[in-house]
């Protein structure tokens, strides 16, 4: 776990730090971010987007964890360092998002509740401590913004979100499908994650979906196994040919009204976009599209996220770090609650 700035009551405190006076006795405003003309956004420690760690708040409605585990990659390796990364680029946002109308850290309690210490050696035992750190944290968080860390860890996940949601829908944001077999023998890695949650009835067979497919796969019977494995998808071709709109009305259709899981691996963005990934292809989604996309979730069920497969190695400028960081900021302002009544 990592630190955050102390309780602004603290005479050592930082000014502008966030007001975690009455956090943990019941008080009814969610702590949020240091305040940026206060305090620096290049000084402190780097939680996501500057908020509170989970344990300096009684309850959280949204915990954003880390999980710095690669060892299911098959080409780049990297992405352990990508919680970090993502944190670090996460300083620059902005506790207002004017694109969906809502302030996500005042209307619910959002908290870092750092990093999972999970095997980098055994992937088998890594996906077992992710799926006992997944479900440990309900007793502290109602849903979960997970930060990765390969796709592997999309599995243990979904296991959790199951063992409190039954079958979910499940919106995959990705370059690849990840519904491959094995990868030398392996079952589970950051290609196969979707095939055994397929397999173990974790999602909605009805309802689930890949955005942003693209480039060479091993055979066409790739694309026959994935339907059968229950997933719909829009490529970047249909993006590209037909629209935003027209992919957000398939997308909305297709889901309906099920509980919804999104898993965006960062590679679904073009390399222009996102460089710092283990497996680029060309041809991908633009930033600005796959925000906008995200934008339009924020009337369904959303019961959970991972964001994954950032490698800083490869980065420049913080590309994909600063994009991944949004990604999650959409994804938490989707989140949050809306008033129902008349504006």
């Amino acid at each position: 776990m990592h630190s955050s700035n102390t309780d602004d009551t603290d005479a050592t405190a930082p000014v502008g730090a966030a007001d975690t006076s009455g956090a943990g006795t019941g008080s009814r405003h969610p702590v949020g971010p240091v305040d940026a003309s206060l305090v620096p956004r290049f000084a402190g420690i780097a939680t996501f987007a500057r908020l509170p760690r989970l344990e300096d708040v009684e309850r959280a409605d949204i915990a954003v964890v880390g999980v710095p585990f690669d060892s299911g990659v098959s080409y780049r390796p990297g992405a352990r360092f990508g919680p970090a990364h993502v944190r670090e680029a996460s300083r620059l946002l902005r506790p207002y998002n004017p694109a969906q109308d809502i302030s996500p850290f005042a209307t619910q309690q959002v908290a870092d509740a750092g990093d999972l210490a999970v095997n980098p050696f055994s992937i088998d035992e890594a996906v077992a401590e992710i799926e006992r750190g997944a479900r440990a944290l309900d007793d502290r968080a109602d849903r979960l913004v997970v930060i990765g860390g390969d796709h592997t860890i999309a599995l243990p996940l979904l296991r959790a979100v199951h063992a409190k949601h039954g079958p979910v829908a499940v919106l995959h944001f990705d370059a690849h499908l990840d519904t491959w077999d094995t990868y030398f023998g392996a079952p589970v890695t950051h290609g196969t994650p979707f095939r055994r949650a397929s397999e173990e009835g974790l999602i909605d067979l009805t309802a689930s979906m890949h955005v942003g497919t693209r480039g060479p796969l091993y055979g066409v019977e790739d694309l026959a196994d994935d339907e059968r494995l229950g997933f719909a998808i829009v490529t970047s071709e249909d993006l590209e040919e037909h629209g935003v709109p027209a992919a957000i009305e398939r997308i909305r259709a297709r889901i309906g009204d099920a509980p919804l899981y999104i898993s965006v691996d960062i590679d679904v963005l073009d390399p222009a976009h996102a460089p710092g990934t283990g497996t680029p292809e060309a041809g991908g989604m633009t930033s600005r599209e796959l925000l906008r996309i995200l934008r339009a979730l924020a009337d369904r069920r959303i019961v959970g996220a991972d964001i994954v497969e950032v490698a800083p190695a490869y980065d420049h400028a913080q590309l994909t770090g600063v994009a991944a960081s949004h990604v999650a900021y959409e994804l938490i302002s989707a989140m949050a609650p809306r008033d129902p009544g008349p504006r």
